[in-house]
């Protein structure tokens, strides 16, 4: 199983400069290459310093020169945002700057907030049709000279310039919770990703059956990979309590993501608050007990344990998701465990 790092930069002080943000970011990209993760993902979001990645292009190609092995992954692009031509010389681009390092993500996107400003107000359910309009069309462009008449996209004969130098072209992965996006991506030669954000590891049972129902359904195409990606936060075994420092920080990430989901309320300068506490009080997903049994935070014998079930499934990556709210210095200490306790027992 491989293990790669997903990472925005998290800025819910404006106290906090947006430079140093970006050399923490940098920072724990060299930590993770050093300690054998295969690939650093970097989503794309859109006016909220919650998550700051307005593209992750700059992001990936400025890793693409601190870096020598790491593979550099956009995680994801969100579809409606795009136009395919941009898309497939953007991602050809990185890959040639990085030397074939380069690995793309599509989703259909998730947040009304960013639809109201980036698409016009188009409901964020109708993301799904740009996806899979887009997903066949930047492999042709990849190829050489293609031609779009689609519902979506109409375009004369065009190509991508540059043209990636992974053939028969970068790994293409589409982030999938349902039954009908799972089977698209495995029908299209696509990796999957999916997330069980707080739900427990019954979800990711789930959602492996969904993949593994998905490859039974087209049985003629090359097994793709699975990706779980997992807020994960790693403490001491000399800390008993370490793990309420993670609990605590992953609450508050998901009371500020219910703040901007619920799209009820105008950020100031790209900050909202975390939705209140009290409003959770019936949620028992929110009780910190129910945080540390269902995301991954634990020692790293716990945590081991825990990678051993998602092995045994079948997950080929397991992504250490580092949004969590928490300090640079409690990010490093929890990467720091993962890499010097846990990633030796899967080597």
């Amino acid at each position: 199983m491989k293990f790669s790092l997903f990472v925005h930069m998290e800025r819910y002080d404006d106290q906090v400069s947006h430079r140093e943000l970006f050399e923490n970011l940098t920072e724990l990209t060299l930590m993770a290459e050093a300690g054998g993760f295969s690939t650093v993902w970097i989503g794309e979001h859109h006016s909220m310093d919650y998550t700051i990645a307005p593209s992750p292009m700059p992001l990936l190609a400025n890793l693409a020169a601190c870096t020598t092995t790491i593979r550099l992954g956009a995680g994801t692009l969100i579809a409606p945002f795009w136009h395919p031509i941009r898309a497939a010389g953007e991602c050809a681009l990185l890959d040639v700057i990085s030397n074939g390092r380069m690995e793309v993500g599509l989703a259909r996107g998730a947040y009304q907030f960013e639809f109201d400003r980036m698409a016009g107000g188009m409901p964020a359910t109708d993301g799904g049709q740009h996806l899979r309009e887009m997903v066949p069309v930047i492999k042709a462009l990849w190829q050489g000279d293609y031609a779009h008449d689609g519902a979506l996209w109409k375009f004369p004969t065009s190509t991508s310039s540059p043209r990636p130098i992974q053939q028969p072209h970068p790994p293409v992965w589409i982030a999938a919770r349902d039954p009908d996006s799972h089977n698209f991506a495995v029908k299209n030669g696509c990796n999957v990703m999916v997330t069980p954000l707080m739900k427990g590891d019954e979800e990711v049972v789930d959602l492996k059956n969904k993949f593994d129902t998905a490859l039974a359904n087209n049985p003629d195409v090359p097994r793709p990979q699975i990706m779980v990606l997992r807020h994960t936060f790693v403490h001491s075994p000399d800390q008993p309590d370490g793990w309420k420092i993670g609990a605590e920080g992953i609450s508050r990430f998901y009371r500020t993501f219910d703040a901007w989901f619920g799209n009820k309320q105008i950020p100031v300068n790209g900050l909202l608050p975390p939705s209140p506490e009290e409003k959770f009080k019936e949620r028992p997903e929110f009780e910190l007990e129910n945080i540390r049994k269902n995301t991954m935070v634990g020692t790293p014998d716990e945590i081991i344990a825990r990678l051993r079930h998602y092995q045994e499934l079948g997950v080929d990556e397991f992504s250490f998701w580092t949004d969590n709210t928490l300090s640079h210095e409690e990010k490093k200490k929890s990467l720091e465990l993962f890499i010097n306790h846990v990633v030796p027992a899967f080597r």
